[in-house]
């Protein structure tokens, strides 16, 4: 599908955000440069998993490792599973 030149192909824009995302955007943006607010997240986060609270622990891990890849099966229980593997690669944050 073409479009034509100076007219969007998503006229209607990205979509509607989410009222707790866009809080949590602008709580962001509110604490400024030194990152002091998201630090004391970090901080909490940290301390719950090193507590043994099993949600706080995947959290973390999902953070650090990035979340484990999913089989796909397919259709039929005879068929064998289609395997998707996603690797991100980040640049470290002390850069």
């Amino acid at each position: 599908m073409t479009f034509e030149k100076g007219k969007s192909g998503n006229p209607g824009g990205r979509g509607k955000l989410k009222p707790f995302a866009d809080a949590l955007r602008m709580e962001i943006a509110a604490v400024g440069d030194d990152q002091k607010g998201l630090r004391i997240i970090a901080r909490a986060l940290i301390d719950k998993a090193s507590e043994g609270d099993m949600q706080a622990i995947k959290e973390f891990a999902d953070r650090i490792d990035g979340k484990v890849a999913q089989a796909i099966v397919g259709g039929d229980e005879d068929d064998n599973p289609i395997v998707t593997e996603i690797i991100i690669r980040g640049v470290p944050a002390n850069r």
